[in-house]
């Protein structure tokens, strides 16, 4: 795979020696074999690390944690949370992210599901796999994506400081259990969907609370406000 990857050097000085290991070998045969099966894999091959491409290792001031993408054709384009400019409506646990937005700090970003302007300023909007099956949700999980994923979270934690990890639900907080909270900010909440905002996503207030530890620590804050446009 890592032949065919284009990826922000950056990040390959970090990681990119997973691409060697057997996991990712295996991964890639996965992928091969579900095309071979005339399967729809989104998002495109070009978009799978998009994360990585939008938002440098350097460049990492904050990082929101997602599951996988969105399984509807046209949706996904490698960005936790995120989807095309022109989707509507938009998806349900991005509307309740946008309505926590506009209480915590008065933003409004209900235009839009596209949330490239957050990854161009250090919001690395990272799925813990990188792929799925058009149509059907999780089900890409567990062939691998995650040890790779894994592998960004820990070069973030280990090779960085003062970096702000928003982890919204169960899965979440389980892959970040490992982060030091001596040298980083992590922020939990109850995932954002609709089955579980109003268990304490609601009232969390992350967008504050980010913006206030990068303050404090020195570091240009993150302005929420989107644009919508695709660049």
């Amino acid at each position: 795979m890592k032949n065919t990857v284009k990826l922000h050097p950056s990040w390959l000085k970090q990681i990119g020696a997973e691409f060697d290991k057997p996991y990712m070998q295996q991964l890639k045969q996965f992928l091969l074999d579900e095309k071979a099966q005339g399967k729809s894999i989104l998002p495109t091959s070009a978009l799978w690390f998009n994360a990585l491409n939008s938002t440098s290792f350097d460049q990492v001031k904050v990082v929101i944690l997602g599951q996988d993408p969105y399984p509807t054709a046209g949706h996904a384009h490698g960005l936790c949370f995120s989807a095309m400019p022109d989707v509507k409506p938009l998806p349900k646990s991005l509307l309740n992210i946008n309505k926590e937005l506009l209480d915590d700090l008065g933003i409004d970003n209900s235009h839009t599901a596209y949330l490239q302007d957050w990854a161009n300023q250090g919001v690395l909007l990272l799925n813990a796999v990188l792929t799925v099956e058009e149509g059907n949700a999780n089900s890409h999980q567990g062939k691998g994506w995650e040890a790779f994923t894994d592998a960004i979270i820990h070069a973030i934690n280990d090779q960085k400081e003062h970096v702000v990890f928003i982890l919204w639900g169960a899965c979440a907080q389980k892959k970040g259990v490992h982060i030091d909270t001596s040298k980083h900010h992590v922020i939990k909440a109850a995932h954002p969907s609709p089955l579980s905002a109003y268990r304490g996503f609601f009232g969390s207030k992350p967008f504050s609370q980010t913006n206030a530890f990068l303050k404090k620590a020195g570091i240009e804050e993150i302005n929420w406000q989107l644009s919508g446009r695709k660049l």
